[in-house]
């Protein structure tokens, strides 16, 4: 019965870094530096723990459809703007996806990033038009208007995944007054970087900037996304969105941990220290990171080369070989806790060594 599966399923999915845990552990490694999912290394705040654990006790209903204490915790914490709620960033993406793409739509994508965006556009039967990046990786927002003409929706990742690249407020504004399409501008590691982008929601309505708290906020295993949209799109939004999107344990942690602020301060102080360490310290080039993670070129090797390498020194990181547009000797690499972060620095210099 598989010929009845689409096509585009028939296809690889997304590419998880998993073949670097199982030669960590065929190495003998019970306890390996895990830093190949930009997951952040400390636990939620015990604000959210608490109030995820009193929100178990309602679990036999169902939660608010319309996320009212969540979005009021966005309000206060971000201000007066539009937000819609899903689960993950990936709920957001593909919702938007949703309300904007027919079959043979096309999408423009700044290329290398993050490869869900793809996949999301090709699931609603769309077609993905790669925008490439400039030899820094970041975006030349002439050349991104230019490839993208025509297209009805475009993502920006930013920083970007893998790269870490931030771009300025300066090309996303000149993005937004000269492409006629929609930018989603993909936000999910902007705590690290402190780029604000929030301003420009008040001057274009063709601009959607998506944030997540599964990374500065310690909530990855809870799923929570979210969005600040324009005035007008938020109906449609809704309509093509789930119902019932979020879980009631998710709101509620969402929401108390958005007002801990000294929480999130304090985990993202420590990231950016150790971000900085591993510039400084890594003796392969290290592209300049504004996210929770840093790319690192180790040419004259191959990726899968030094990840097999690290994995066996009991350090897990990620190949970015699956990344389109990107050329095999980069890997990435998760600001994890001082032990972990300390095994990569030992591990990595002892490769380069050799």
């Amino acid at each position: 019965m598989k010929h009845l599966i689409r096509e585009v399923f028939q296809e690889e999915g997304y590419v998880f870094a998993t073949g670097a845990a199982d030669i960590a552990r065929e190495a003998g490694h019970t306890r390996p530096a895990r830093l190949a999912s930009n997951e952040n290394p400390f636990p939620p705040s015990p604000k959210a723990i608490r109030a995820a654990t009193d929100a178990l006790q309602n679990a036999n209903r169902y939660p608010d459809e319309t996320n009212g204490e969540f979005i009021a915790a966005l309000k206060k914490r971000h201000g007066d703007y539009r937000f819609v709620a899903s689960v993950g960033m990936d709920g957001i993406i593909d919702t938007v996806i949703r309300t904007l793409i027919s079959d043979g739509d096309r999408v423009a994508v700044a290329t290398p990033t993050y490869s869900y965006y793809g996949l999301a556009v090709r699931a609603q039967g769309g077609v993905t038009v790669s925008v490439p990046r400039k030899e820094d990786f970041s975006v030349d927002p002439d050349v991104f208007c230019r490839d993208a003409k025509g297209t009805k929706l475009a993502f920006l990742c930013t920083p970007n995944n893998p790269t870490g690249t931030t771009e300025t407020i300066e090309t996303i504004a000149h993005i937004c007054e000269n492409y006629e399409g929609i930018l989603f501008l993909d936000c999910a590691y902007i705590e690290f970087d402190g780029t604000d982008y929030r301003p420009l929601m008040k001057r274009f309505d063709n601009l959607i900037i998506g944030r997540t708290m599964s990374k500065a906020y310690s909530l990855a295993g809870l799923r929570v996304g979210y969005a600040f949209v324009p005035e007008w799109y938020e109906l449609f939004y809704h309509r093509a969105a789930t119902p019932f999107t979020l879980n009631m344990v998710s709101q509620a942690a969402a929401a108390a941990a958005l007002r801990d602020t000294v929480h999130v301060k304090t985990i993202v102080s420590v990231v950016q220290e150790w971000r900085k360490r591993f510039i400084d310290e890594c003796p392969y080039p290290v592209v300049p990171s504004g996210a929770n993670f840093v790319m690192v070129d180790v040419t004259p090797r191959t990726a899968g080369d030094v990840v097999t390498e690290l994995a066996q020194k009991g350090v897990i990181v990620r190949s970015c070989a699956s990344f389109p547009g990107l050329p095999n000797h980069y890997i990435r690499v998760s600001i994890g806790e001082p032990w972990e972060n300390e095994a990569f620095i030992a591990a990595i210099s002892e490769i380069y060594r050799i």
